[in-house]
């Protein structure tokens, strides 16, 4: 399925968004633009990825941006790189720019390994339909939204074509990696008061053949955390838990009648939601890093992006 782009700039309130990017940097050889992320090629496989603050849900991108969301997710994302490379190498070098990420440009393996610790958003709408078994993997009966899984369940999502599988890829490594930063995740979630629900990680090769870990991990566009506290005795009285997370946002759109379905449009945002979906962002990056979050100047994204990239390449050119 394609990713439905509305490519707009945005300004919310005080705030300036950063909805789309076009920058020529020296020795580029191409561009990605994705739901969230930029990637810019460079000669000598320098790749730069840069964190927009577009919102994705249900594979449509919404129409307004939200404030910090770029620096949010790459300021997570590279912290959690460095607290887990200990267990697979990852494709990060550099971080010039708060919504930005440099490092190597790797082979992507064509498959998402997800992976989930509860019976949580799309598990559990699947569950309540009376399916069983998800991604080929089965699931236990006798359980309620939001339940713990004895184990994690792996439900990995290919994203090749047709014909273009991976075949040297060794599923068994794939999964303990993912298990181990599955278990590390965790282990950081636990530290802050918080419980990993699911997640996922993407692999490739560099050019040498080595297996790194690439794009995002452990933010929440990739990733649903609950609040520990209290969770067993909301569970007890099925009452829904407190989650940092993207979904709730995708309840808010399915609540004001979308899922990106054909022929349904995608409700109006006013600007105290995107203040409010701001502030959850804001939220989960303080409570999962332990950090208080410092709010990048954001009177010209653009051109603060443009200039710290440039100073960082010149180094390197």
């Amino acid at each position: 399925m394609h990713t439905k782009i509305l490519s707009i700039k945005t300004n919310w309130g005080m705030a300036e968004t950063i909805m789309t990017t076009n920058f020529k940097f020296p020795n580029q050889i191409d561009l990605y633009k994705g739901k969230v992320r930029e990637v810019y090629y460079l000669e000598d496989d320098i790749l730069i990825m840069i964190a927009t603050d577009r919102l994705s849900a249900f594979d449509v991108v919404m129409p307004k941006g939200i404030p910090y969301k770029g620096q949010i997710l790459n300021q997570i994302a590279t912290k959690m790189m460095s607290d887990t490379s200990d267990i697979v190498p990852n494709w990060l070098v550099a971080t010039p720019d708060p919504n930005v990420a440099i490092g190597q440009a790797c082979e992507p393996f064509k498959v998402e390994m997800v992976i989930r610790g509860y019976l949580s958003g799309h598990a559990a709408r699947e569950y309540k339909l009376g399916k069983r078994t998800l991604c080929g993997v089965e699931m236990p009966d006798g359980m309620i939204e939001n339940d713990r899984f004895n184990e994690p369940l792996i439900t990995p999502a290919t994203k090749a074509e047709e014909g273009n599988h991976d075949e040297d890829i060794s599923r068994e490594d794939i999964e303990n990696y993912t298990r181990a930063l599955f278990k590390r995740g965790t282990e950081i979630a636990k530290q802050r008061g918080l419980l990993l629900v699911d997640t996922k990680y993407e692999f490739g090769k560099n050019k040498e053949g080595e297996i790194l870990l690439i794009d995002e991990i452990h933010t929440p566009d990739s990733s649903r955390y609950f609040y520990a506290d209290g969770y067993e005795e909301r569970q007890g009285r099925g009452e829904p838990q407190k989650q940092l997370s993207k979904e709730f946002v995708r309840q808010w759109l399915i609540q004001n009648g979308f899922q990106g379905l054909e022929g349904q449009r995608v409700p109006f945002m006013s600007d105290d939601y995107i203040t409010t979906v701001s502030e959850r962002y804001i939220e989960l990056y303080e409570n999962i890093t332990g950090e208080t979050f410092v709010k990048a100047e954001i009177a010209n994204i653009q051109q603060r992006i443009e200039n710290n990239v440039l100073s960082y390449l010149s180094d390197l050119i």
